[in-house]
């Protein structure tokens, strides 16, 4: 199978912990997660995603914000210069220990943190960064 994510959930997965918009949101994240580690595969998608999806039942999800999709663009444009080639709408990404720790080296340097301006778990995520990412759940070996 493949892990569907939109763009700035390549740089949320970094830095995740365990912490959410509910339990139910934090349940299904630590599923996507499992299913990173274990080498499922990532497409890139627009809009809401894998991970999304149990606020798309809540009344007005910020997942279809304006604010979110530029999120999004901004973590496209990003990631793109990490990864030295354009990433788009339906471009595969394979993650292993490797590719995350080149993805959080630059997410520590801000050379990815444009998307993350604005964001409700900015100071979480951080702090989580600024601890060498301890206590993250996307861990490979």
């Amino acid at each position: 199978m493949t892990v569907r994510l939109r763009a700035h959930h390549l740089l949320c997965m970094l830095t995740y912990v365990g912490k959410g918009y509910s339990p139910a949101f934090t349940d299904n994240y630590d599923k996507v997660i499992a299913r990173l580690v274990a080498g499922e595969d990532i497409l890139i998608k627009a809009g809401p995603d894998d991970i999304c999806e149990p606020l798309l039942a809540t009344p007005e999800p910020h997942c279809l914000r304006d604010s979110v999709i530029e999120r999004d663009t901004k973590a496209m444009h990003d990631v793109s210069n990490l990864l030295g080639r354009p990433l788009q709408i339906g471009d595969a990404v394979n993650l292993d220990a490797m590719m995350v720790g080149k993805f959080r080296d630059a997410f520590a340097k801000g050379q990815t943190r444009r998307a993350c301006i604005g964001c409700e778990w900015f100071e979480l995520c951080s702090a989580i960064s600024k601890s060498g990412f301890q206590d993250t759940r996307l861990k490979f070996g």
